[in-house]
């Protein structure tokens, strides 16, 4: 029954690469190979190399200095990291707060059957991801230091042993999540705002790794005097790699019982996290008159209400409602630097640092394409909007709103920021400003347009039309190419008829196209989306 549940789990977790979501469909066998050998490329040729050119640059230095313990310590610890934030969400989902839970745990099998496999699961997928870091790591030390018995076998002993603390950590981290999440209203936020920490942070330290790596290496002896000193431990923990097999024997040993308390507080608290509905506030009914709203508001709040309710949809089609406001806050702390050189560099060019600046914000954009996916996110519930006594046109006037408000206003705002800080005429400036919301009503209608001629109604995952549809795709190459060409055109001729008079030829083609687009969704359009 074990062997039978863990195939469930590693069924589950690898669920896209068996089955379309988009078709609705089991994919053909050269699909689901081909699926495998992108997961395989990806996690060994990427990850795998990142990590293997990582070791490389540390080891060789690290073990000429006799810290072959420190160059262990430090990728170990990063496969730690990797592998418990790599499977900590798998956790809490799949091991506390499955769907399934009800129907297993209503069958005749035992709860620590269940456990252990669900167990086995996580264990797998956090091996999986330190892995990726840790066998680069050994295979690179081993070639630079020597092959021997010791530091093979230990060295296989401290992948074990990394493995089991990622487990041990994703089970703690897991059944925090678990916890907290059973006593939130909304956690699409939290989700999304985990997923844009963890996104900050790694480019940060992306950064920052190549002078991280220099200054360890400078000053390795002095870091680890002061490791040996204070965190004596972690000193063994290292030794390890190195083939010490002493600490090998104590680390294993600290693991196993530590193994042996978290299976036994998991076995007294697993069925009642998940069978737990989280907590229910009771509410005391007062009566009170409520507000008219008119069919335009109501389904302007329901689009908000579907885009505020997925995780999937506001990282995948709002990411650019954030960045745009950050650069505008970032060009006006160092805007006055940026344009100088700009304006220096292109001195041929004049007005091109406007002109570029609007190009980035209407890049930028691209990424935050709520309408587009918006038809198609009705699914099979599609029956209801068209059901009810209203214009098709007014459904999708508020689908094209919620764009149209969540990107126009983040425009504005970056278009006046540059207008602060760049040097050029008050013309110029004002047409900085009114542009980009311009573009951003362009870009809504231009949206939704692509949304009635080519939605994705037959699937099962929402991701399909989010990320997969082809709708989608046109929508964001269409901005990459838009803004491409009114940067590098006007680098080519349009600088000739001065910065003021191409901007406002853009503005005025894009709000045309904007009406143009908006008569053919309250007609053409309209007449589509009721016959879908």
């Amino acid at each position: 029954m074990l062997k039978v549940l863990l195939k469930k789990q590693m069924a589950e977790v690898f669920k896209s690469y068996f089955y379309d979501a988009k078709k609705n469909k089991m994919r053909s066998k050269g699909a689901i190979a081909a699926w495998f050998v992108f997961f395989f490329v990806i996690m060994v040729g990427m990850l795998g190399g990142m990590f293997t050119f990582l070791s490389q640059s540390m080891c060789g230095g690290l073990v000429q200095v006799g810290m072959g313990w420190l160059y262990f310590l430090l990728l170990s610890g990063i496969a730690i990291v990797l592998g418990a934030f790599g499977s900590v969400f798998n956790t809490y989902s799949g091991l506390y707060l499955a769907k399934d839970n009800d129907l297993l745990l209503s069958l005749p099998i035992p709860t620590r059957t269940i456990m252990a496999a669900r167990l086995l699961n996580v264990y797998l997928l956090g091996a999986m991801y330190s892995a990726t870091a840790m066998l680069p790591a050994l295979i690179v030390y081993w070639v630079t230091a020597g092959v021997t018995a010791a530091r093979v076998i230990c060295g296989i002993l401290l992948l074990l042993i990394v493995t089991v603390i990622v487990l041990l950590l994703s089970c703690v981290l897991g059944w925090a999540v678990a916890r907290i999440s059973l006593h939130l209203k909304n956690k699409s936020f939290v989700t999304v705002l985990i997923a844009l920490l963890f996104i900050g942070a790694y480019y940060f330290f992306y950064f920052k790794a190549a002078d991280l790596i220099r200054d360890l290496i400078a000053n390795a002896a002095v870091y680890g005097e002061q490791i040996k000193g204070a965190a004596y431990g972690l000193y063994l923990f290292g030794r390890i790699g190195e083939g010490d097999w002493l600490a090998a024997g104590i680390f294993l040993a600290v693991n196993a019982a530590l193994f042996a308390l978290v299976w036994g507080v998991m076995s007294r608290s697993f069925l009642r996290i998940a069978t737990s509905t989280g907590a229910v506030k009771k509410v005391r009914y007062v009566e009170k008159s409520a507000k008219q709203k008119s069919a335009f508001s109501a389904l302007l709040g329901k689009e908000f209400g579907r885009f505020t309710s997925s995780a999937n949809y506001m990282l995948n089609c709002g990411l650019g409602v954030l960045l745009i406001p950050a650069v505008g806050v970032l060009l006006l702390i160092k805007g006055r630097e940026v344009f100088g050189v700009i304006d220096v560099f292109l001195a041929v060019r004049p007005g091109a640092s406007a002109v570029l600046l609007c190009a980035v914000v209407c890049l930028l954009s691209s990424m935050a394409n709520t309408v587009t996916p918006s038809v198609s996110l009705e699914g099979k519930s599609l029956w209801i909007p068209q059901s009810l006594p209203i214009p098709p046109k007014t459904v999708l006037r508020a689908k094209a709103s919620v764009q149209l408000i969540l990107t126009a206003v983040p425009m504005l705002f970056a278009g006046i920021c540059a207008a602060l800080v760049v040097d050029t005429s008050p013309g110029i400036k004002i047409l900085m400003c009114v542009m980009p919301p311009v573009y951003a009503a362009f870009s809504a209608m231009f949206g939704s347009f692509l949304g009635v001629r080519m939605p994705l109604l037959n699937w099962t995952n929402e991701l399909a039309p989010i990320k997969q549809g082809g709708a989608v795709a046109i929508a964001l190459f269409s901005g990459w190419g838009i803004a491409f060409i009114l940067g590098g055109l006007y680098l080519l001729i349009g600088y000739k008829i001065g910065a003021a008079a191409y901007l406002l030829i853009w503005t005025v083609l894009f709000a045309a196209a904007a009406l143009l687009l908006l008569r053919w969704l309250d007609t053409r359009g309209s007449r589509l989306f009721a016959e879908l």
